[in-house]
C-alpha cells in the first residue's frame, strides 16, 4: 500500500457516510480489508458501503456466521469475519472464489489468517479509537494506485461537507 488518506470519524453516522461515499466509486472485484479492535467500526462501515450501493439488506457482523452476502443492485458484497477462527479451513477457498467475482465487493475483517489469499490490489482501512472521545475513530485508508481515483473522489466529496 503506497497511498494513504486519514480522517476522523466523530461517530457512527460519519463511518456510515464514509462507506457510502466510497461504495459507488468502487469497481466490481474490489477488495476491502478492515482492521480494528472489537466494536471499532468495521460493520458500521460495511453498513454504509451496502447503503451506498443501494442495498436494502440488513447488515450485521458475520462474527458467528463467518460470511454474509448482501445484494446491492447488480453487485454483491461478500462480508467475511475471521475473528473466531484459528484456521480458516474451507472459508479460505470460499474467500479465494469470492475474490474472483468481478461483480462483487469483498470485505474482510480480521484478515491475518487469510492475508496470503488477499490480492496486493486492495484497500486497507484501519479504525483506531481516539483517546478523547469513545465515539471518535481515527480512520486510516491505505490503497494502491488501482483505487486512487475511487478514493480521491470519495475524499473530495467527504471534504465538501467537512471544512
Amino acid at each position: 500500500m503506497s497511498l494513504t488518506w486519514q480522517i476522523t470519524s466523530t461517530g457512527s453516522d460519519d463511518t456510515i457516510r464514509l462507506g457510502a461515499l466510497l461504495a459507488n466509486k468502487l469497481p466490481g472485484g474490489s477488495v476491502i480489508e478492515l482492521t480494528s479492535d472489537l466494536g471499532g467500526g468495521k460493520t458500521t462501515f460495511t453498513r454504509g458501503l451496502a447503503q451506498g450501493l443501494g442495498s436494502s439488506d440488513t447488515v450485521s457482523s458475520p462474527t458467528f456466521t463467518l460470511k454474509k452476502i448482501y445484494k446491492a443492485g447488480n453487485k454483491q458484497i461478500y462480508h467475511y469475519d475471521f475473528y473466531r477462527l484459528s484456521d480458516p479451513g474451507i472459508l479460505r477457498d470460499e474467500l479465494a472464489e469470492s475474490l474472483q467475482d468481478a461483480h462483487a465487493i469483498t470485505v474482510v475483517e480480521w484478515s491475518d489468517i487469510v492475508r496470503d489469499v488477499l490480492p496486493a490490489e486492495r484497500i486497507s482501512i484501519k479504525f483506531a479509537p481516539m483517546p478523547t472521545d469513545p465515539d471518535e475513530r481515527l480512520i486510516t485508508i491505505s490503497y494502491t494506485e488501482h483505487y486512487a481515483n475511487a478514493v480521491h473522489t470519495a475524499q473530495a466529496e467527504w471534504e465538501e461537507v467537512r471544512p
